[in-house]
């Protein structure tokens, strides 16, 4: 296979930061090259060099064995390179046909609505993709909703086509069918780039991988001449430990208890509908689902700042419901919320103040009637130390951290805060390998001390591994309740769609 794009020594930088140094690589027609490495390692920057979001500050690209410079995303579009952003680019009023076609004509042109969507039906016929054209986007699963951003790479005959993060809004069966897709497009001489963390997906769906840390390139290798273990290792430089061992406890007395819980939305829709579940002491209850069925404001309900309209909550008997967010935090409750930088900091706020956020009236952090500004730093350096936070001083903004060290911030006060229950939304998200394999360790010494999580992630294999039970919820509601021990990928990717499934 002959090079569609290569670089040589492309380089990029930021303000303090050398967000790519010198990476030379390159992508073959006809195959899929992942691109792996851990949060912050270049990867987003460096597919916006070829996309043309940015523009390198040294180095060369060459498409089809031409140099070319990429002044803006136009100028990509038109050599045939698309990208399919992680955070989807769609107009929600507009139909199918409209937003794959938007932008593609010129201001004097009439639009062909017939041609256009006989030509869309084609490559939804080449491909296998099942779509109403004309639907409203907003009317579209947010699977669907991927491929309308895929149809709109292929519409303008995409010859290179980089996707950002491309399952995480997918079900594991929607997942399984994108892969075959993918495959099959390659089959015509589509190069593809594939942007994940995910190492499972990189060793099912690459045929090469190019691993990148702290903005250098490690080594770009064939997949199938190399392990998840492997992989893991250049990514971070060490042994990572994949399978977590816990220790099955009994499912002993409840710890918060959900009974027939209802709430609205944001636009006044009916997001939770009579949930009812049990978390027990020393129990981790996953919440799986694509994200927008429920988990946001289920969380949102139990933390006090969103109103239930009907059912009770109980903290160990005690009812809760609508309580304010200080009194259920009083009462032992801490809180991962699924928005770090909006829900979980202040940015304006220094990482020592962050750290103490709800805690500042204890006497612990207060000398009279004033804060104890040593004694806040000195807690807040134990804890920088104990996550790794990297950070100039405790006194630094929590807005000039990375998002993975946002994330560092929130679990360690948040983890220093539970006594009782843990509500962990997406606690792993935007964090980097090794800090995932510590956090996961630091949920299983929660639960093994007694605390009952109520953990929601999109990583069906995270979910896996540290679940007791799993609920699956699917627009609000729950769909099944099942036992991490015996459950089926398969199962919860069906119930994770809104299909009931009966057992054998």
């Amino acid at each position: 296979m002959e090079p569609l794009i290569r670089t040589e020594g492309l380089t990029k930088l930021f303000p303090q930061v050398v967000a790519n140094d010198a990476i030379s690589l390159d992508v073959k027609c006809g195959e899929i090259h992942c691109l792996l490495g851990e949060n912050g390692a270049g990867k987003s920057t460096f597919a916006k060099c070829l996309y043309g979001t940015y523009q390198p500050d040294a180095g060369r690209i060459f498409f089809m064995d031409q140099q070319v410079r990429l002044s803006s995303p136009a100028d990509a579009i038109a050599l045939g390179i698309g990208m399919v952003h992680q955070h989807f680019v769609l107009v929600p009023p507009l139909t199918v046909i409209e937003n794959v076609i938007a932008g593609t004509q010129s201001i004097r042109q009439l639009v062909d609505y017939t041609r256009a969507e006989a030509e869309i039906r084609l490559l939804c016929d080449q491909y296998g993709v099942d779509l109403d054209l004309q639907a409203k986007i907003r009317q579209l699963s947010v699977g669907e909703q991927q491929w309308v951003e895929i149809l709109k790479a292929l519409y303008v005959k995409a010859k290179l086509l980089i996707l950002d993060e491309p399952t995480a809004v997918l079900t594991p069966q929607e997942a399984d069918n994108l892969f075959s897709v993918l495959q099959g497009m390659t089959r015509t001489g589509l190069g593809i780039i594939f942007i994940t963390h995910k190492l499972n997906e990189v060793m099912r769906v690459s045929n090469r991988v190019t691993v990148l840390r702290n903005g250098k390139l490690v080594s770009t290798v064939d997949t199938t001449s190399i392990t998840k273990e492997d992989l893991a290792k250049m990514m971070v430089g060490r042994e990572i430990v994949f399978r977590v061992e816990k220790e099955q406890l009994p499912a002993i007395e409840p710890v918060l208890e959900i009974r027939h819980l209802s709430a609205k939305g944001d636009r006044g829709q009916d997001a939770l509908k009579s949930i009812s579940l049990t978390l027990h002491k020393g129990e981790i209850l996953a919440l799986a689902g694509v994200a927008g069925n429920g988990q946001k404001e289920l969380f949102e309900v139990l933390m006090g700042v969103r109103v239930a309209s009907a059912g009770e909550v109980l903290l160990q008997g005690e009812d809760i419901t609508n309580k304010s967010t200080s009194y259920i935090m009083s009462r032992g409750v801490g809180h991962i919320p699924g928005d770090r930088l909006n829900e979980g900091l202040i940015p304006e706020f220094s990482v020592a103040e962050n750290l103490i956020l709800g805690q500042q009236r204890s006497a612990s952090c207060r000398r009279g009637p004033f804060l104890d500004l040593k004694r806040v730093r000195q807690l807040a350096q134990e804890q920088i130390s104990k996550f790794g936070i990297v950070t100039p001083s405790a006194d630094s903004l929590a807005s000039t951290l990375s998002g993975g060290n946002q994330q560092k911030l929130i679990l360690a006060r948040e983890l220093q805060r539970c006594s009782r229950c843990l509500l962990a939304n997406q606690p792993t998200r935007g964090l980097d390998i090794g800090v995932i394999e510590y956090v996961h360790g630091q949920l299983l010494s929660k639960r093994a001390g007694g605390i009952g999580i109520l953990l929601a992630s999109e990583d069906l294999d995270e979910i896996l591994e540290l679940a007791d039970r799993i609920v699956v919820l699917f627009s609000g509601r729950i769909m099944g309740i099942l036992d991490a021990r015996e459950a089926q990928i398969e199962k919860i990717g069906l119930l994770m769609a809104g299909i009931e499934v009966s057992d054998p």
